[in-house]
């Protein structure tokens, strides 16, 4: 049955305001970054500052005593290197559950996806343990290494990598190909946008983490920008403009990871609703 005209003009709208509003949090962020302390909590709110502040709170923020850029520098070398790590290993994973054949596949697949039914909060204490056993804690290559194991980015690929048709494999074992270079080769670029979907998926996760960072750092030069705000917060609790222009600039690269790559994104959920 066919839509008329008029619902469709009518869901638009609602849906575009329904976008509006959860965009006013962020609005008001925004333009709170940029006002003078006293013009903040004005009523009714100045949703455009009448007298522009941006340069002196950003600055504050990015060149005053507080070390933000470093905490910044901090979380973006944890997030890019676990982000790569983690495709990667999950991607492998995936290709080899889906198109590898071993004696028990599905059982250990099934094992795997047990693990993820695990919170974890429960095993919190034994990782806090093995990992200053191992000499982990207390470093970035330990904090990167939690995360570069994921279940779901295993699941989530395996799902796509079974989208393959076994043709495209078993021509390329013919032609005396091994599967490093059918899963780099063949597997990797057909299932390119589901790779891009997690990546982002997986840079947002690891950039808005707060829990092992907090459990696992103890030095305040290894802090990444969620801990940095914590601390940057408990400074200046008493300048809500400051504090804005530091949620700002925490944003900024979520935003980006997310205009580049929403391509690959529409993509990739435009192939997980088609079965090949």
């Amino acid at each position: 049955m066919r839509t008329s005209q008029p619902v469709k003009i009518v869901s638009t709208v609602v849906m575009g305001a329904i976008g509006v509003l959860f965009l006013l949090p962020f609005l008001w962020m925004l333009s709170a970054s940029m006002k003078p302390e006293l013009d903040v909590f004005t009523y009714p709110i100045q949703w455009i500052p009448k007298t522009w502040h941006a340069v002196e709170n950003y600055k504050m923020v990015w060149a005053g005593d507080f070390p933000f850029a470093h905490y910044y520098w901090n979380s973006i070398k944890v997030t890019v290197l676990t982000t790569a790590i983690s495709i990667m290993v999950s991607s492998m994973a995936a290709y080899g559950f889906s198109k590898v054949r071993f004696k028990g596949r599905e059982a250990w697949f099934l094992l795997v996806l047990v693990t993820f039914m695990v919170p974890s909060q429960a095993i919190l204490v034994p990782q806090f343990l093995l990992y200053r056993w191992l000499g982990l804690f207390d470093n970035h290559a330990g904090l990167i290494l939690l995360n570069c194991f994921s279940v779901i980015g295993t699941f989530l690929l395996r799902q796509f990598f079974l989208g393959i048709h076994n043709d495209y494999i078993e021509s390329a074992r013919i032609d005396g190909a091994g599967h490093f270079r059918i899963f780099t080769g063949i597997a990797v670029p057909l299932v390119r946008p589901a790779i891009a979907t997690y990546a982002i998926l997986r840079f947002i996760w690891t950039w808005n983490d707060y829990q092992n960072p907090l459990i696992f750092l103890r030095s305040e030069s290894l802090f990444t920008l969620q801990l940095g705000i914590r601390k940057f917060a408990d400074v200046n609790g008493e300048f809500y403009s400051l504090i804005m222009a530091a949620a700002v600039s925490a944003i900024v690269p979520l935003l980006l990871i997310f205009i580049i790559g929403q391509k690959n994104v529409i993509e990739g959920i435009s192939m997980g609703g088609v079965k090949g």
